[in-house]
């Protein structure tokens, strides 16, 4: 396959493959043209399922980040070169260590302009020390989001690339990649056409990475698993809730979580599950106090879109109270007839959950009133399962809803 055609190819990603990335790769025309066909479908966020009520920074509003920036002795955050609506600045890949191989957190997108940034935080900052080691021994998938592994491939083609130029006569070792399994479930057809990781696997070249003992491309995270790269820990926290997938990592010689889409860097993170997520997040709160092991305490998050957070607690504390007040909210309207609220229904004395939005969300424009609509969907979807309001039929955003207890959920 000529360079020219595999570039046509690639583009139908909208990401692109780096030229020198592809040397040696012309003939395996089947593998790019499945994980462009993958990824294509997948080149806006799934806004229907996870991305609907975000209520991110504006894009002028956006703390400036770097391409490559040393965070401390032992984090090198690269920036994802994928900025946008909910992105923020990109997605943030880490490599984690005080000297190689590293550990890298996430592969962003797979856009083309990530591989040379990458790239070149491989051979300045995290210059290896030792060249006859891989640049590289493990990769971690935060989460099953499309542009936090949609640069496998790439990704994974540079660091042989960077083996073979160092190394040519010896063997190449690949990296491990693990991720935290996601639970046996149903899976809708529309979430289905988001979840483009197992076509990326399945596309993979064997020569590209280290398989698990079973034979699995993925090597299985469990909640608080330890990894090891030089000089630093890395302690697994399965916090649920944004994906079910979802991990955030415990740095203790930096006092950092790293907390990929839980908790982002500015704005507010947006969640699959509301139960869950609090759960995670009150989970991440009280990481310090654990089984009284206060030296798990920590101070600053690293998070996956966006700058560095300084006030970690305080930030995620701030995170369950506005998911907290935002209850509260819905309660206290579900205790009042519609025809109270000046003719806002037209349900007959039942709330919808269009009526509950145009309600809360009566001073912002219309155009974000369906966007946030998925917010209080999960909000009442979360109360349902509680037993504190009732389901009375109806579908989509003219679901009617009763109320059955006013209780609030407990504060942290």
């Amino acid at each position: 396959m000529k360079w020219r055609q595999l570039h046509l190819l690639c583009r139908r990603l909208n990401t692109g493959i780096n030229r020198s990335l592809c040397v040696g790769y012309s003939k395996r025309t089947s593998v790019l043209r499945n994980y462009c066909s993958a990824v294509s479908e997948n080149n806006t966020h799934h806004l229907n399922t996870t991305r609907a009520e975000t209520l991110s920074a504006p894009m002028a509003a956006l703390e400036e980040i770097a391409n490559v920036t040393k965070i401390s002795d032992r984090v090198i955050r690269v920036l994802g070169q994928n900025p946008g609506k909910f992105t923020l600045q990109g997605t943030n890949t880490y490599l984690i260590g005080t000297s190689n191989p590293y550990i890298l957190i996430d592969t962003a997108e797979g856009r083309e302009e990530f591989i040379p940034v990458l790239r070149n935080a491989l051979l300045t900052e995290a210059k290896p020390s030792n060249p006859i080691l891989p640049d590289v021994s493990d990769i971690i998938i935060s989460h099953w989001h499309h542009d936090h592994v949609g640069g496998l491939p790439t990704v994974l083609a540079l660091l042989k690339q960077l083996w073979t130029s160092r190394n040519p006569s010896t063997p190449y070792s690949p990296p491990r990649l693990h991720k935290h399994p996601l639970p046996p479930r149903v899976v809708s057809e529309e979430e289905a056409k988001w979840h483009i990781l197992p076509k990326i696997l399945a596309a993979l070249p064997e020569d590209l990475y280290t398989a698990a003992p079973s034979g699995e491309v993925l090597h299985v995270l469990a909640d608080s698993q330890v990894l090891e790269p030089p000089g630093t820990t890395l302690r697994v926290i399965h916090t649920p809730g944004h994906t079910r997938d979802s991990i955030s990592l415990y740095i203790p010689q930096d006092r950092a979580l790293y907390t990929a889409d839980t908790v982002l860097g500015q704005g507010t993170a947006v969640f699959e599950d509301l139960g869950l997520y609090l759960k995670s997040l009150n989970k991440m709160l009280k990481l310090g106090g654990l089984e009284g092991d206060k030296e798990s305490d920590y101070d600053i998050l690293y998070p996956s879109h966006g700058p560095v957070v300084a006030k970690g607690q305080e930030t995620i504390a701030n995170y369950i109270k506005h998911r907290l007040d935002r209850e509260v909210q819905v309660l206290q309207l579900l205790a009042v007839l519609p025809e109270q609220t000046q003719g806002l229904s037209d349900s007959q004395g039942q709330w919808t959950t269009w009526d509950i939005v145009k309600k809360l969300y009566a001073s912002y424009p219309e155009s974000l009133w369906l966007p946030a609509a998925r917010g209080i969907e999960l909000h009442l979807k979360k109360l349902e399962e509680e037993g504190r309001i009732r389901k009375l039929g109806g579908e989509g955003k003219d679901v009617a809803w009763r109320l059955v207890s006013r209780t609030p959920t407990p504060s942290l």
